[in-house]
């Protein structure tokens, strides 16, 4: 176990995003009701990380799902932000979602907001709260907003 808690910030009731997770925090999020972890942060991008397959087999050992997305400088596609919002969908609880720093984790949870009809206003506000800045991807947001209203 790590001498330091865990940096897991809380954007929404089912929904938490933290940096770099170690299997040192899976018992953590399981203590605090995770059912879901989800790993933004392609494998090998540090040498130091741990690989997303050894924090798959701690999460379901410790009777969580798992789900990798992961986010590379290419950006966010349609597919990801819908197999996101599916995920969410079908957990049976809080789901964290984890990267380098958290910020992809943030921006892609943003954008599933948005394309579920939060309003990016309240979504930014969230974010910010848990100390996360949207401002680089909050005219997508506000796209993806104004497409849900006109469908």
């Amino acid at each position: 176990m790590s001498d330091t808690e865990p940096d897991f910030r809380r954007l929404s009731d089912m929904m938490y995003v933290s940096p770099q997770i170690g299997l040192e925090d899976i018992a953590a999020a399981a203590d605090r009701g995770i059912t879901l972890i989800v790993n933004n942060r392609p494998d090998g991008e540090d040498s130091g990380q741990p690989d997303g397959a050894e924090i798959e087999a701690a999460a379901r050992a410790a009777g969580m799902d798992y789900l990798a997305i992961p986010i590379t400088q290419a950006g966010f596609s349609e597919a990801q932000i819908a197999t996101f919002i599916a995920a969410l969908a079908e957990a049976d609880g809080p789901a964290l979602g984890y990267c380098r720093s958290g910020t992809r984790s943030t921006f892609l949870w943003s954008l599933a907001q948005s394309q579920t009809g939060h309003a990016p206003a309240e979504t930014a506000k969230a974010a910010a709260d848990a100390g996360y800045d949207v401002t680089p991807i909050r005219p997508m947001m506000d796209m993806l907003a104004a497409n849900t209203q006109n469908s």
